[in-house]
């Protein structure tokens, strides 16, 4: 509008030249709202494949042929365009499966082909680090499927084990079903707090699995038996999403008698939100709630219930413990309530939210997208 209104102003002044160049620019510019495909190229070779994606679309990663007919992950930029992420050590090819919110990490594993020696590792890359080997649990076959908002927090296989890896702890076992003899991690939460995958039960058969440092490894069939009508059955949770809430993978659908995707929501029953409860619809006790919708761009919601009339604090602090904002700081009625949160002029990351009421003290991660 402000373009066309100097464009206007420019042909009452009769200036040609500046006519000319403001119907140049205006033609030439993209509409924000233009829907846009690019082919990313190869590496030389005659396919390519990307397999993730960063939150706001500007960092593709995947894996490419070279010109020797070799396969190695890239990781592919507007302004660099398709980079080659070379391999482990001792390896000859390599593939990307994953990467974090901002880009900046990108996860996979090298192979070695050649079949006397063959095996595979996983690794973690960063531009400043490039390729690490995120080591073993003992076996020559290790793939990483999923990876934390952050990139902290790495999940995937090594042989038969579910595994988790953080820089802190390396890689850690997250075990199996009761009496079953292997699991693989398919995906995390943008924490990194909640892994889900399949496993073996006793019984031989592959299961869907929640994990967590808590409550360590749970069959999703066994915690939502409710559920599932007579038969069903939940066979692997290949991703959750980034709050945790909602999981999904394969199954088997009794109704349909069908080998079935499945969507399962794990958030208690009962009401999202109530603007007045009588005494005996109050809650029991304090909680406070992911946030939704999470990752967000630029505003989010935060709920979080209380069982008596309490002074409340509820502030945001980035991962070095810096507060970056309060937004209650009052006495609060007891009840739910749901607090906005605008991010103007912080960076993108992840973020800690914490409420404090009657020395009770609650956190969750929430990670702002820009």
């Amino acid at each position: 509008m402000h373009g066309i209104t100097r464009l206007i102003g420019s042909l009452r002044k009769g200036n040609l030249c500046c006519v000319l160049l403001l119907w140049a620019v205006l033609l030439s510019a993209e509409p924000l709202w233009a829907q846009r495909l690019t082919w990313l190229g190869t590496l030389g070779g005659d396919v390519s494949r990307a397999t993730g994606v960063s939150a706001d679309g500007s960092v593709v990663v995947g894996v490419a042929y070279n010109a020797a007919g070799q396969y190695y992950a890239f990781r592919w930029t507007a302004a660099g365009g398709m980079q080659d992420l070379g391999t482990l050590p001792g390896h000859n090819r390599s593939y990307a499966s994953g990467v974090s919110a901002d880009g900046s990490v990108v996860v996979g594993w090298a192979e070695n082909a050649d079949w006397r020696n063959w095996r595979s590792c996983a690794y973690r890359w960063t531009a400043s680090g490039g390729m690490q080997d995120l080591g073993t649990l003992g076996s020559s076959e290790s793939r990483v499927h999923d990876v934390s908002a952050d990139g902290s927090v790495v999940v995937g296989r090594d042989g038969a084990r579910a595994f988790r890896w953080t820089a802190a702890g390396g890689m850690q076992d997250l075990g199996t079903l009761p009496g079953g003899s292997g699991s693989e991690a398919w995906g995390v939460s943008a924490d990194g707090s909640v892994v889900v995958g399949r496993a073996w039960n006793a019984e031989g058969q592959w299961r869907a699995f929640r994990w967590t440092a808590a409550s360590g490894m749970e069959d999703l069939n066994t915690t939502y038996a409710s559920l599932l009508t007579n038969g069903s059955v939940l066979r692997t949770a290949y991703a959750i999403s980034p709050n945790g809430r909602y999981i999904v993978g394969f199954g088997y659908n009794a109704a349909t008698g069908r080998g079935e995707a499945y969507l399962l929501d794990t958030r208690p029953g009962g009401p999202s939100s109530v603007e007045e409860k009588s005494a005996d619809e109050l809650p029991v006790e304090y909680q406070l709630q992911q946030n939704y919708p999470n990752p967000f761009n630029l505003s989010t919601t935060i709920r979080f219930s209380i069982p008596h009339r309490e002074y409340v604090t509820l502030k945001v602090f980035d991962v070095l413990g810096r507060e970056v904002a309060t937004l209650v700081d009052a006495e609060m009625e007891a009840g739910e309530h749901s607090i906005p949160f605008t991010a103007e002029g912080i960076p993108g990351g992840v973020y800690i939210v914490q409420m404090s009421a009657d020395k009770v003290i609650q956190r969750v991660s929430i990670v702002l997208v820009k």
